[in-house]
């Protein structure tokens, strides 16, 4: 019998041939890959220098020896996989703590911490309480302990992330009808009736509008001058004020308009009547 055997030809730069610097170049290459191409470099290292071995080229250049293996099927079969990161890292709190979001979720929608936006304009669900207020509930009322909870910033984080939105109280409920609103309106209607038929009547329409400092600002206006007319750029700090009241003759059309220095007051509006 004969043997026969298969004379391979020799690697010139194989892996008893790779130096510490070709070595240390071909780790510094694949430190500037990521992904599938990293892998693809590293696979084609194992197939030039290391005979597709993953073993090997763990032991040379510390690479993990699953990832060449995938590198190397993704080589021999044209398949690349995509790397999902998105879910790596660390998770959420309530991912981690199912019951935590169930009991913020309790405490938020009790009455009265939470309420709907008054415009139905969103589906968030606003809600009052603080998340410090929401930390000391958890362990008041669900028997948490300090220690099993995450701090306020992450407690905050929580509700947004659950839809409870910290916002402002909007004066928007409405209040109801009650049962003297209707005497009220046939009473009023009756006085105004009758004051119409009375010629000493006199029916005015009053109002005061917003102050107005006094001072040289512009309050975006135009001037019809040769020269602009300069003003101040701000019109803070300032004491000196006019507050606009407003009166209009029903009957005449009559309208007058009278500056005060004092707030709007029961007494303000008195003494501007008398002047009229």
């Amino acid at each position: 019998m004969y043997a026969i055997g298969i004379i391979l030809p020799i690697n010139p730069l194989s892996m008893a041939n790779l130096s510490a610097q070709h070595i240390k170049t071909i780790k510094d290459a694949a430190k500037k890959l990521t992904g599938a191409k990293r892998r693809a470099f590293q696979a084609q290292v194992a197939i030039d220098y290391l005979n597709s071995k993953p073993h090997l080229a763990e032991k040379t250049f510390g690479w993990d020896r699953r990832t060449v293996a995938l590198g190397l099927n993704e080589l021999r079969t044209g398949f690349v996989c995509f790397d999902n990161f998105k879910a790596r890292g660390n998770k959420k709190t309530e991912a981690k703590i199912p019951q935590l979001e169930i009991d913020i979720v309790a405490l938020a929608l009790a009455e009265p911490e939470s309420q709907i936006d008054p415009k139905f304009q969103t589906l968030f669900k606003y809600t009052r309480i603080t998340a410090k207020s929401m930390r000391e509930a958890l362990i008041t009322q669900k028997g948490w302990a300090h220690e099993e909870l995450p701090c306020e910033k992450s407690i905050s984080n929580i509700l947004n992330r659950l839809g409870f939105r910290l916002r402002r109280v909007q004066k928007a409920k409405p209040l109801k009808k009650v049962s003297e609103t209707d005497a009220i309106f046939d009473n009023l209607n009756e006085i105004n009736k009758a004051s119409d038929l009375r010629e000493d009547s006199l029916r005015i329409s009053i109002d005061t509008k917003a102050k107005v400092d006094l001072c040289d600002s512009s309050r975006g206006g135009t001037s019809r001058c040769r020269k602009a007319v300069k003003a101040d750029d701000h019109d803070m700090g300032l004491k000196d004020k006019l507050a606009p009241f407003g009166i209009l003759n029903m009957m005449t059309g009559l309208f007058t308009i009278i500056f005060g220095v004092s707030f709007e007051t029961s007494d303000f509006i008195v003494d501007c009547l008398e002047r009229v």
